[in-house]
């Protein structure tokens, strides 16, 4: 489980990280992070991001909390269209568990479900409140998922760019929907 501050890049095989300022207050764009139903509509990487049961059934209640289970589906690289039945690399999904749900310090984070011996992942994303030179107030959104163990290699050597590409689309998509929510 998580410590009290994410993984730094130095704590495994990879690591990839997106961020983005976002103008809009951050209670707003913490409100849309966290509203998974929603991320179809917006997500160009996350398609879909569901709090399940541990045998993978989708929950009614949709808030994370520590230790709920999340399915998602990724577009790698990410696209609000369908996947191309051509794609090698799109749609994907992956299973995790929620390690973290801190709102009142804007912070989550989850972890992936492989057995540890072949790979261990730890995502963190967090929000923070920065002033602009012209004393208006805007809200930092960073994202860093870092990936260990034999498997990393492989993401690391073929998945490492597209991933990239997407943690930055995500940030960006963020930025648009969490601006257009005000």
């Amino acid at each position: 489980m998580p410590g009290n501050l994410p993984p730094t890049s130095s704590d495994g095989v990879l690591a990839v990280t997106g961020s983005s300022v976002i103008d809009a207050p951050i209670d707003t764009v913490w409100r849309v992070l966290m509203d998974f139903p929603a991320y179809p509509e917006w997500n160009s990487f996350v398609r879909k991001q569901c709090v399940v049961d541990h045998s993978d059934n989708l929950l009614p209640d949709q808030v994370a909390h520590e230790g709920a289970y999340l399915h998602l589906t990724v577009h790698l690289p990410p696209s609000m269209s369908p996947p191309s039945r051509f794609s090698l690399l799109s749609p994907s999904t992956t299973r995790l568990v929620v390690s973290l749900v801190d709102a009142e310090h804007y912070r989550a984070a989850w972890t992936n479900r492989m057995p540890k011996w072949l790979m261990t992942t730890e995502r963190w994303q967090w929000l923070t409140v920065v002033e602009e030179e012209d004393g208006s107030r805007k809200t930092k959104y960073e994202t860093i998922e870092v990936f260990d163990g034999p498997a990393a290699w492989i993401v690391r050597w073929f998945v490492a760019p597209y991933l990239k590409v997407a943690f930055e689309g995500m940030a960006t998509d963020l930025k648009r929907r969490a601006e257009g929510s005000r």
